[in-house]
């Protein structure tokens, strides 16, 4: 392991160009996070458009073994989240490195060049595929709300295309300039924005699902099979994913002792949060619930408001999502220098792949199973193991860490490979 200080500033302390951990506002040394920022900060960090996918995993899954995906998911996530931070502890003031400011500095740490180039490989994948699919979620509710198929109009076109394709290079050149913004100042107040109309969306949605389930009381089941296991952890791990921030969090919390409280409380009301949305989609419309439960609730006023509220929501949070990526792409390529064309062309490849992704919650199990279980569960675990392997570990310590690493790779390869096989199959 090496971590040298000069190293270190050449690839995480481009002064030019946003970091994969850069803070939306600036930040103020005099003024650390106090508990309830601390506990507001990881909810903004977690909570995305993945929840309106869960209903349709609990179609699959079953509300209860969603249920019981939701909160282990939500334990193991808190756990690792943990392991990164206990990692740096040690490396810090045991081992006596230089600050480690962010997950790919840890990774530089731990293994050296391989190490960050995994992390920055994760993140590059993960942070692209979230905005892949908020283009899905954007064009598809869009083209639900303005384009609705009827039996006089069973397949609409707009200028020729499907309305997906349309709105998918309708917004292009648009994200084209958004993204081209080099700082994430001026888009801060976007993500208070974002956050803001998930709640109320979310609230919403849930009344909504209480009326119509008390309504209708359709046909439910509890257990949807084994085949579905790793479809549904994989939306599961997508939700909760946001692993990527929780060094920078804790760097910048006042009482640090109280950091894992903190994040454990957090965690646990998300969870509560997810699987209380979840189940209620599915209880609400059974095996009629869709992959974006809020197109379930029709082409009402609230129903549109809520939808063009959320699509407003995600396609402003692209390119706040896209400057993780733009920081790798610059860094690696580019030496550290903001480019234009870049960030062009990998708006392109995300909106192309958007186009070859019918499914919104499809493509969601894809990313949580692919990208996102190395990134939350396997690098955690094994960086924990090989800092603190040196000293005389507890065998159990040394167990957990190894179980989930293995049990991360086996879920990385069949998970993925159960999601393409969701992506590709021709559905009804």
């Amino acid at each position: 392991m090496g971590f040298e200080k000069d190293e270190a500033s050449t690839s995480s302390n481009v002064l030019s160009v946003p970091r994969e951990d850069t803070p939306l506002m600036s930040k103020n040394e005099n003024h650390l996070s106090s508990r309830p920022k601390t506990f507001a900060n990881v909810f903004i960090a977690i909570v995305g458009a993945g929840v309106l996918g869960l209903p349709y995993t609990f179609k699959k899954t079953g509300w209860l073994m969603g249920i019981l995906m939701i909160f282990s998911v939500g334990f193991l996530t808190y756990h690792c989240m943990m392991l990164l931070v206990y990692t740096r502890r040690r490396l810090e003031t045991h081992l006596k490195f230089a600050k480690i400011s962010s997950f790919g500095d840890l990774g530089f740490a731990v293994c050296g060049p391989v190490g960050r180039f995994a992390v920055d490989a994760m993140i590059l994948l993960s942070q692209a595929g979230f905005c892949v699919s908020y283009t899905i979620f954007v064009a598809n509710t869009l083209a639900f709300i303005l384009n609705h198929s009827s039996s006089a109009n069973p397949n609409p076109r707009i200028l020729g295309f499907s309305p997906k394709v349309f709105y998918i290079w309708g917004c292009f050149p648009f994200q084209l300039g958004l993204n081209s913004i080099p700082t994430l100042t001026h888009l801060a107040p976007l993500s208070i924005f974002a956050d803001v109309v998930d709640i109320g969306a979310m609230g919403v949605v849930m009344v909504e699902d209480v009326l119509i389930y008390l309504k209708n009381r359709p046909v439910l089941e509890a257990f949807g099979g084994f085949n579905t296991f790793f479809y549904g952890l994989g939306v599961a791990v997508y939700a909760f994913e946001g692993i990527g921030m929780v060094l920078p969090l804790e760097a910048e919390t006042k009482d640090k002792n109280s950091f894992g409280k903190v994040l454990g409380l957090s965690m646990a009301v998300i969870s509560l949060m997810f699987g209380v949305f979840g189940a209620l989609g599915y209880f609400a419309f059974g095996e009629e619930t869709k992959d974006i439960i809020t197109t379930n609730l029709g082409q009402g006023l609230v129903s549109s408001l809520v939808q063009l509220g959320l699509c407003i929501n995600l396609f402003f949070t692209f390119p706040l999502m896209m400057n993780p990526v733009y920081e790798v792409i610059e860094r690696r390529f580019w030496e550290g220098r903001y480019c234009l064309w870049l960030r062009w062309v990998m708006v392109f490849v995300v909106s192309l792949v958007a186009l070859l992704v019918p499914n919104f919650a499809d493509f969601l199990s894809l990313v949580g199973s692919s990208v996102c279980v190395v990134l939350g569960f396997v690098l955690p675990a094994l960086f924990h193991l090989l800092v603190f392997k040196e000293e005389a570990m507890r065998w159990h310590v040394m167990a957990v860490d190894v179980a989930l690493i293995v049990f991360g790779l086996v879920f990385a390869v069949y998970g993925t490979c159960s999601s393409l096989v969701e992506i590709l199959v021709v559905k009804d």
